[in-house]
């Protein structure tokens, strides 16, 4: 339990509320035509599938990351996720209505499978192997997303800042995937020790490391996506 786990179970949940409004609206959409006593338990059992969904696939990429290259490669796709978050979509498309709780809730799980491959990736990322970090980030955030999910699309809505914080942390991530990946991370050791990481401060046993590569990729993430996102805005006005 030190401030790095807590540091590290704090961003997966932000990383997740931030990644997860579309997911929180399709579930939203899918219980809407269900009788009013049916929309409650869809939404409980959609959540407690996409929980247990995403711990599943978020173990499995854990897994992969282990391997060379993998990391670079999620890294980049990361990088492009973070990005995206700041640029305005023209809108989304028409969720189908089911008609009946299974039909409903099987419409969840395919819609949170499809949607969800930015959240695993970040997720996984950030819980750097420590499966106890990531379910526990999971099983705090996910259903804080599902039954949450007007007062936090208000929210982001209301403070904009919100989510180029989270694409500013999602940058962070990506930054921080690629040195340490097994192919590089040796070198970067040797030759350029702190673009990993370097102590911010250390109070007793209490330390707290930040990565240089990570804060780079961060601050150029909201400057590409501010940019990015003052052209669309002028393409479609």
């Amino acid at each position: 339990m030190t401030a790095q786990f807590w540091i590290g179970l704090m961003t997966i949940i932000w990383v997740n509320i931030i990644l997860s409004g579309d997911n929180a609206v399709v579930i939203a959409l899918a219980a809407r035509s269900l009788p009013k006593d049916q929309q409650n338990k869809t939404i409980f059992w959609g959540a407690v599938a996409a929980v247990v969904l995403r711990i599943i696939l978020t173990l499995f990429v854990v897994a992969l990351l282990q391997y060379p290259y993998l990391r670079i490669v999620g890294g980049l796709l990361l990088f492009w996720i973070a990005v995206k978050l700041l640029i305005p979509e023209e809108g989304d498309g028409d969720i189908e209505s089911p008609s009946s709780l299974l039909q409903a809730i099987r419409t969840i799980l395919i819609a949170d499978l499809v949607m969800s491959l930015d959240n695993v990736i970040a997720v996984a990322a950030v819980a750097k192997g420590s499966i106890v970090l990531l379910v526990l980030g999971l099983l705090i955030s996910v259903p804080l997303v599902v039954f949450g999910a007007t007062m936090l699309m208000k929210l982001m809505v209301r403070y904009p800042s919100i989510i180029t914080i989270g694409a500013a942390l999602i940058g962070y991530v990506s930054g921080e995937m690629p040195v340490t990946d097994p192919v590089v991370v040796e070198w970067f050791e040797i030759n350029a020790r702190w673009l990993i990481g370097f102590e911010v401060f250390a109070v007793g046993e209490v330390k707290l490391k930040l990565c240089a590569a990570g804060l780079i990729a961060g601050a150029f993430v909201v400057a590409l996506g501010k940019s990015l996102a003052a052209r669309r805005t002028r393409a479609l006005t």
